[in-house]
């Protein structure tokens, strides 16, 4: 699979990386342009770009952009593609948004809203990089950590799952995209290691603040 990162910080380069291991075609970008990241091609082992040559090259393109920056991303070559929302809204970093304060939006509602043809799938938002590279397991280990993901796409959802498997963490889908605030910044689930069944009771159980 050929898979587009829009995006080189910490989770651009721990979900490229991890990629590449797994046996996948990727290619890097930031903002400032892929002569940038002539370190991370040799030490990844993967391609760089432009956010449009990443966006083209993907089959699937993850957006590890700030969320302040999310209406840079392409929208033209993102059309019909998935497109995995590794978002987290940080007031501090990306200024108050007051739909999401009131809860009225979710980060991935936003993005969508910008890639109204794209097929978007919440994930890898809800785990550190240090642990998304470190704590994965051979498929049906006691004990392997589950991570969440949503998205309205039901072979979309599939594809992403699939990546969390390989990279070592059995998924669980949440829902619908609009299900995504459930493992979002501030729940119970973000960031915190649990199993299958105990991350689906905890989601469970999750309240809108």
């Amino acid at each position: 699979m050929k898979l587009g990162v829009i995006g080189a910080g910490v989770v651009g380069r721990a979900v490229g990386g991890l990629a590449v291991r797994a046996g996948h075609e990727v290619m890097l970008s930031n903002s400032r342009g892929p002569e940038t990241l002539f370190s991370l091609r040799y030490g990844l082992g993967c391609q760089v770009g432009t956010a449009e040559e990443a966006a083209a090259f993907g089959e699937v393109v993850l957006i590890a952009v700030p969320l302040s920056a999310y209406r840079s991303v392409p929208v033209a070559p993102l059309a019909g593609k998935i497109v995995i929302d590794a978002n987290n809204y940080y007031p501090e970093r990306d200024g108050r948004i007051s739909a999401l304060d009131s809860g009225e939006a979710t980060t991935s509602g936003l993005l969508a809203d910008h890639l109204p043809v794209s097929r978007i799938v919440k994930a890898f938002n809800a785990v550190t990089m240090h642990d998304l590279e470190r704590d994965g397991r051979p498929t049906g280990s006691d004990g392997r950590r589950a991570l969440p993901l949503s998205g309205d796409d039901a072979p979309a959802k599939a594809v992403v799952a699939g990546l969390y498997d390989q990279f070592g963490f059995d998924a669980l889908d949440a829902g619908a995209l609009n299900e995504g605030w459930r493992f979002e910044r501030g729940t119970p689930a973000y960031c915190t290691p649990f199993t299958l069944s105990e991350l689906e009771a905890v989601l469970a159980k999750t309240r809108r603040a």
